[in-house]
């Protein structure tokens, strides 16, 4: 027993330790190639000193970039460390001493848990925050000035009352040709129009220009007219801001908020963020699964080599990485139920696992 148990150590240790390793490699070969892609940007902004762009980017896009390719460094790292053993004969006798396949992967699916749990916390909170500085940076020196360019704006802003906008300025918090209607059991109560309503920032509210009220009691109409009306309503001007890879800037508790705010606003495009959700609740799994899979394909002494297995291991990697890709895509789109896009790639990967693992040679 105290042998194993020293085993169990050495194994953990080496995992966790390749694994940071493969993360740091993996990263560093990433930013040098995202630096020399936007060094002309960068360049172009006299003002721009080094300390911010390698503190308020840099730092936040390796952050984000560990976490991103976590899944292949850890199956990179599983399969580098069991080809090895299996090199050395060391699963041989490990196997030969009846230690089973299961109970060799004990330490490696404890060090996974581990990954996965600081994961879960990594695209939960961390990452999120991480982004807001790393994602304004993007936006101020990297991306042209974002102005809202949809026009006939149509807004739920609670079960009962809909608002339109011909046209919203959000460089000046202006919009044109407002209306608001309030429609109880299919009969139009109330209803508001005006030329034109801007945002007070120093007040937080709506200011009302040339504006008409309308309001129904069966058969009867109130109306009355003014030339300013100031207001509030369920509606902000964060509501047309740039929503520039928003869903990576939201910790947990923003994105749940975000999403029933715009499923009650009746908005488009929900199912990105959706995705997103349990997508991040997918990842840690990812790692677990990776792990398992990493120890099957590599605890098999090949007569390539090492060589061949690591090969393979980055093979299945980053085809992983291209099914995660392609279930974000799948799942934003609304082609499939966010929850099963983003839970399609683990499944699929745990299903492909398990039938290596009892076509593992016993």
């Amino acid at each position: 027993m105290f042998r194993i148990k020293i085993l169990d150590w050495y194994i953990f240790k080496k995992f966790i330790t390749v694994t940071f390793y493969v993360i740091l490699i993996l990263n560093t070969v990433v930013c040098v190639i995202d630096y020399t892609e936007k060094s002309d940007d960068f360049l172009k902004h006299e003002t721009l000193s080094y300390a911010e762009i390698f503190g308020d980017y840099y730092l936040n896009f390796f952050i984000f970039m560990a976490n991103t390719l976590s899944p292949i460094a850890v199956f990179i790292s599983v399969v580098f460390v069991t080809a090895k053993m299996a090199s050395h004969s060391e699963i041989i006798a490990m196997r030969s001493a009846g230690v089973s396949l299961l109970r060799m992967m004990a330490p490696y699916m404890v060090g996974a848990i581990c990954l996965g749990v600081a994961s879960f916390f990594l695209v939960g909170w961390i990452i999120p925050n991480s982004s807001k500085i790393r994602l304004a940076f993007q936006i101020k020196y990297l991306k042209n000035d974002f102005y809202y360019s949809e026009t006939d704006i149509h807004f739920k802003t609670d079960d009962s009352t809909y608002v339109y906008m011909r046209r919203y300025d959000n460089r000046r918090d202006v919009g044109s040709d407002f209306t608001v209607e309030k429609v109880i059991d299919g009969e139009m109560k109330y209803k508001l129009k005006a030329r034109q309503i801007q945002w007070d920032t120093t007040q937080n509210l709506w200011h009302l220009g040339r504006y008409s009220v309308h309001t129904f009691d069966g058969e009867k109409e109130s109306i009355w007219e003014g030339h300013k009306l100031d207001t509030m309503f369920n509606l902000y001007p964060k509501y047309f801001e740039s929503r520039y890879k928003l869903n990576e800037r939201l910790t947990f508790p923003e994105l749940e908020e975000f999403i029933q705010d715009e499923l009650t606003r009746g908005a488009g495009n929900v199912e990105l963020y959706m995705h997103e959700k349990y997508e991040r609740y997918a990842y840690p799994y990812a790692i677990v699964i990776l792990t398992f899979m990493g120890v099957v394909v590599s605890a098999r002494k090949s007569r390539q080599g090492t060589g061949a297995q690591i090969a393979l291991g980055f093979f299945l990697a980053f085809l992983f990485l291209l099914a995660v890709m392609m279930s974000r895509s799948i799942g934003a789109a609304g082609a499939l139920d966010p929850k099963i896009s983003a839970w399609l790639p683990n499944a699929t990967f745990f299903v492909i696992a398990i039938i290596m693992y009892y076509t593992f040679p016993r």
